[in-house]
């Protein structure tokens, strides 16, 4: 097992990309070293994930590279880690994201530096948000997540952004208002938000198809976001 970060390094080294990028002019060859700045922290990122599996033991079912440190108070913990499920989501987060820089490469000419920013701090809210383990840390990576999507689905979208963009907006608050009040409720029964310790929890029978009704809501409201935005593209 590593004894350094590993999985807050591979979570917060795109932030330091963006603060290189922020430095730079808004001009071609500001563009150009964003580009490049981009692509650059990506790939280590993917580098520096790929400890995650050479040093992963597959035959262990606990959660591994586990990092806490107390939070806000007590209320929550900065605790993290991943296991067999979480981590192939982490690789494959991290292996998508220079895909992704590439493929705008020549795309990508208008805010080329915002666009590199955006992309860079979506991939640090989307492995925060698969390695969290304490509801609030989890809840503040995913939402966070959805700031970068909504400014990248706005500003370099299609003809319709604008309106694709705020239509996401209301879409997801719903979501996320009904995931709030689940993460409160669960809080309320079991006095914690460490997720490690809420899988043991013995929540009462009348009580788990009511907490577990806002995440199945949310995932309906998501799809037919998606699949109104997928008929209205193909129309």
């Amino acid at each position: 097992m590593a004894t350094w970060p590993v999985l807050s390094l591979t979570t917060f080294l795109p932030l330091v990309g963006v603060l290189f990028i922020a430095f730079l002019k808004e001009d071609e060859a500001g563009a150009r070293n964003a580009r490049w700045m981009a692509l650059s922290t990506t790939v280590i990122t993917l580098a520096v994930s790929l400890n995650l599996i050479w040093r992963f033991d597959p035959g262990s079912a606990e959660f591994q590279f586990v990092e806490k440190h107390p939070w806000l108070g007590g209320f929550g913990t900065y605790h993290m880690g991943v296991d067999g499920i979480s981590l192939p989501l982490v690789i494959l987060t991290t292996a998508i994201m220079p895909l992704c820089i590439i493929a705008s490469w020549r795309a990508i000419t208008v805010r080329v530096r915002e666009y590199m920013i955006a992309f860079l701090a979506l991939e640090t809210l989307m492995v925060g948000t698969f390695s969290a383990l304490d509801l609030v840390l989890f809840y503040l990576f995913f939402e966070g997540g959805l700031i970068p999507m909504f400014l990248i689905i706005g500003v370099w979208g299609g003809p319709r952004r604008v309106y694709a963009s705020f239509k996401f907006f209301l879409y997801t608050l719903l979501g996320s208002v009904l995931m709030l009040l689940a993460i409160m409720a669960m809080y309320w029964q079991s006095g914690t938000t460490d997720i490690t310790v809420l899988l043991h929890h013995s929540f009462p029978r009348d009580m788990q198809p009511v907490a577990a009704a806002p995440n199945r809501l949310n995932d309906q409201v998501l799809v037919r976001y998606y699949s109104d935005e997928f008929d209205r593209i193909n129309r």
